[in-house]
């Protein structure tokens, strides 16, 4: 995998999409793991600070020991570590707004002493802005043209696959995503652009080192089938923009 930073407390790659980042229930048959290929990697232990889905790329971060895994947890556990994505959404999305919509923990997350817990609703909260927008002339559903947005997406909250539901409940469904997104899209996209991925990545992490106290802010690239797909709308201006900012 690509190595965005390395040093004595952590590691940052940039994971792609379709790679599980440890082994997990919800999909028993997978071997590959972003965890152990990076220990292979390395030739040492790491240890995970945090998730991305596996359809979702971009910037994945371990500690190099345990303190520094918690300490670096610690960050993203009380919201002081800031994520970027970046996506592809159906629709033209709004300029700019704000995500205010609870969410309920799926069934297999609400466990507790004696099996299954009823699942909490909990608050959830991202902050998006649209970058570009392109109309093409083809009919994918039931209008003679069909609009896509480039959008900047900042989660507040960290809730299990938050982006991805957030932005059904807008209606602006992020494109690929075979579980919260629409199917016929999805396929336009897969025969169009040749794109069988979810066209959601995390391109920036800004935290704070856990030993030297400093500001470190890590960037990552979205992918080549993202950045095709992109390429193909015009948005090129707009995502290298995005991945300067």
């Amino acid at each position: 995998m690509e190595i965005l930073h390395c040093d004595e407390d952590l590691v940052a790659v940039n994971k792609p999409a379709g790679l599980l980042v440890h082994r997990s229930p919800i999909d028993p048959r997978e071997t590959r793991f972003a965890l152990q290929l990076l220990r292979d990697q390395l030739g040492h232990r790491v240890y995970p600070v945090h998730r991305l889905d596996k359809p979702t790329s971009g910037i994945l971060l371990f500690g190099q020991t345990p303190e520094a895994a918690a300490a670096l947890a610690g960050q993203f556990a009380h919201r002081s570590a800031g994520k970027t994505y970046i996506a592809i959404v159906r629709g033209w999305c709004p300029e700019q707004g704000t995500i205010e919509h609870p969410l309920t923990e799926s069934r297999d997350t609400a466990t507790g002493f004696g099996g299954p817990l009823q699942p909490r609703t909990q608050d959830a909260v991202t902050l998006f802005q649209r970058l570009a927008t392109a109309d093409l002339p083809i009919a994918v559903d039931r209008y003679p043209s069909t609009r896509y947005s480039l959008v900047l997406l900042r989660p507040i909250t960290g809730r299990r696959h938050q982006l991805r539901r957030h932005l059904k409940h807008i209606s602006h469904p992020i494109i690929g995503d075979a579980n919260h997104g629409k199917g016929i899209h999805n396929r336009f996209f897969q025969r169009h652009f040749n794109c069988h991925r979810l066209l959601l990545a995390c391109i920036r992490l800004n935290l704070q080192h856990p030993t030297q106290g400093c500001a470190l802010q890590l960037r990552a690239r979205p992918g080549s089938e993202f950045e095709v797909v992109a390429a193909a709308l015009g948005w090129q201006s707009a995502l290298e923009a995005a991945l300067a900012a």
